[in-house]
């Protein structure tokens, strides 16, 4: 009888590790798919410069609300987890830039300069551990 109680309880706490294992990434699952929803909507989709300034101001929002640090050219440091990059190929002088280039030089000479240009996101990478999206690639399509 002793033996049967100890083998119900190892029972018990195995079936409550894998339920919660289960839980939990579905939970991050979740998580992921929330924070992805209003990126992914720019995917292979053609927008105009000032919805591309409203994704670079996102992006530069959650990366400060996720703490990133910065290194000396004022570029925010990647981790594993939680950052976003995102780059703007400007094919008028075929350069790529990255976002944080825009955002200091002022969003509101970018909105000037491109309000009326179509941009399309040709490249999403996501980070291997939490499938929150990493990196976004913006391609300049009319001039």
């Amino acid at each position: 009888m002793k033996k049967f109680v100890v083998f119900l309880v190892i029972v018990v706490a195995i079936v409550c590790a894998i339920a919660y294992m289960y839980l939990n990434f579905i939970a991050n699952r979740n998580t992921a798919i929330t924070e992805n929803m209003p990126y992914e909507t720019y995917l292979n989709r053609e927008i105009f410069g000032s919805d591309l300034a409203s994704v670079i101001n996102r992006a530069i929002n959650d990366n400060n609300k996720n703490n990133l640090e910065k290194d000396e050219k004022g570029l925010y440091i990647a981790n594993d987890t939680n950052s976003i990059k995102i780059q703007v190929k400007i094919t008028d002088n075929d350069t790529t830039y990255d976002m944080e280039t825009f955002y200091n030089s002022g969003m509101d000479n970018f909105i000037k300069y491109y309000n009326q240009i179509k941009f399309k996101c040709t490249n999403v990478e996501y980070h291997e551990t939490t499938n929150k999206i990493k990196y976004m690639l913006f391609e300049q399509i009319t001039s």
